[in-house]
């Protein structure tokens, strides 16, 4: 098995046939059919059910795809640390939507200047998702709201949340939280997120349920529900406090051990990156100034219209 038999492999997956793996490799159609099966023979797997002249995944293929992918991008690397001294090529790093949108703008901004020559690939989703992509090899890294497996992925501490309830100014809700049993809540749409758990916990505490669960697809939508006055979201305040029309809503705070939420930067053990490792540099360098500057932002948090905690 070599380098050239796992290139052609992916091209024949990603373009869906050998003519257009050809194509893309600028090969012979031959010659990508003779790296197949050299693989082949090197694995004594069969890759392709071989059916006319569509070419299916078997079981052995579906599990070498993610395997070859990051064999590839590792010798991309490779090759890149050998040919210079300066960091380069790709991270697919992933985050919750919260975490992109209030923390990670700095960071990732002031990484891209020490290190133009590396991109960040962003994608969103749960912190469920986010810790099974891991795994998978989806993705190089992920900021994630949970604890995860030790034994299975490096973890490193950054940024630690507040979760506030979030209502309109003049929500009755937000004074009685009661009054939510004939009201709605408003939730991240995917049942994995961190913060929909802490919200279905505080509910359970305060034996409330709801009259409607209402899902949504972004916090500024959620936030839009809100301020209409239809329900009341569970989320961080660092989030609501970059949100440009936060006057029209307020909070009412939680108690600590619900409201207090840590997020991970983990990865895989087994993964190694120099480019990695100086994007976590970046990452920890924001996280301890942001933990720094918490009683400034704190001060300015309180004069926010906030009620008094709920317990």
């Amino acid at each position: 098995m070599d380098l050239r038999e796992l290139e052609a492999f992916l091209a024949v997956v990603e373009t869906g046939g050998v003519g257009r793996a050809a194509a893309r490799l600028h090969r012979a159609q031959s010659s990508i059919t003779s790296r197949i099966h050299q693989l082949e023979s090197s694995l004594g797997m069969t890759l392709f059910h071989r059916e006319s002249q569509r070419l299916r995944l078997t079981v052995a293929g579906e599990t070498l795809v993610d395997h070859a992918r990051r064999l590839l991008e590792l010798a991309d690397q490779t090759r890149t640390a050998v040919r210079s001294d300066e960091v380069g090529g790709k991270i697919r790093l992933g985050a919750m939507e919260s975490i992109a949108a209030s923390r990670l703008p700095h960071p990732l901004a002031q990484f891209h200047r020490r290190y133009p020559q590396v991109w960040v690939n962003l994608s969103t989703m749960s912190s469920h998702g986010l810790v099974a992509d891991v795994q998978s090899g989806g993705l190089d890294a992920a900021i994630v709201g949970e604890a995860v497996d030790a034994t299975r992925f490096r973890s490193v501490p950054l940024y630690e949340e507040e979760l506030v309830l979030v209502g309109a100014r003049d929500s009755v809700m937000l004074r009685e939280p009661r009054r939510l049993a004939g009201g709605a809540v408003l939730v991240y749409h995917k049942p994995g997120c961190a913060y929909r758990r802490r919200f279905e916990q505080w509910l359970e505490s305060q034996h409330i349920v709801p009259a409607h669960v209402l899902e949504f697809a972004s916090y500024h939508g959620m936030f839009a529900a809100a301020a209409g006055g239809v329900g009341l979201g569970m989320l961080p305040r660092s989030v609501l406090e970059v949100f440009p029309q936060r006057d029209v809503l307020s909070t009412r705070d939680i108690a600590p051990r619900l409201a207090r939420l840590k997020t991970f930067l983990i990865t895989s053990r087994d993964r190694h990156l120099p480019s990695l490792a100086r994007l976590e540099e970046c990452l920890r360098e924001d996280a301890a100034k942001q933990r720094a500057g918490s009683g400034c932002g704190r001060v300015k948090a309180e004069k926010q219209k906030a009620v008094s905690a709920a317990r």
